[in-house]
């Protein structure tokens, strides 16, 4: 039978390890609304395509691309925090075990932890790369004006009284 103590010791050593598990759903979170915005803005320049209501039709495309791009990152960023959640849950599971059963390899421990540590680290930079595509986007300088992407005038409202 196992004494209770040791139960309760596995438990506190695997406590440490829970609090990045809140950290990476966190940035899930984050990433996750980012990814939306970046879907919501090409569905509506794609609709706008579609109607023929852009005027600069290249940088409706180039934007497209780019959105495309910024996608594939925030995805990219999303799979390392579902491994970095996946190694700091198995890290629990050995301290956990390590505390409980005789004989554990405790060696795995540290190889868990650390592989969780890079996965979030290799998606803190996607983030960043992520948000370095977000903002060299806008572009500002009169070099930058043909990219620059004219979606459709609001429409003229009729003023007339009868």
């Amino acid at each position: 039978m196992i004494n209770s103590n040791i139960i309760a010791q596995g438990i506190q050593s695997a406590v440490a390890p829970v609090f990045l598990l809140t950290a990476v759903a966190a940035m899930i979170g984050a990433l996750a609304t980012r990814l939306a915005r970046i879907i919501d803005r090409a569905r509506w320049i794609d609709e706008r395509l579609l109607m023929g209501r852009v005027e600069n039709v290249d940088a409706a495309r180039w934007e497209l691309k780019r959105l495309g791009l910024r996608g594939f990152v925030v995805n990219t960023a999303i799979a390392f925090l579902v491994f970095c959640a996946l190694l700091i849950g198995a890290t629990v599971v050995c301290l956990f075990l390590d505390n409980t059963v005789t004989n554990f390899n405790e060696g795995m421990v540290a190889w868990f932890f650390l592989g969780g540590i890079l996965c979030f680290s290799i998606a803190l930079v996607m983030f960043l790369i992520e948000t370095l595509l977000a903002t060299h986007t806008l572009r500002f300088s009169e070099h930058h004006q043909h990219r620059l992407l004219t979606i459709e005038s609001p429409p003229k409202e009729n003023n007339h009284k009868l």
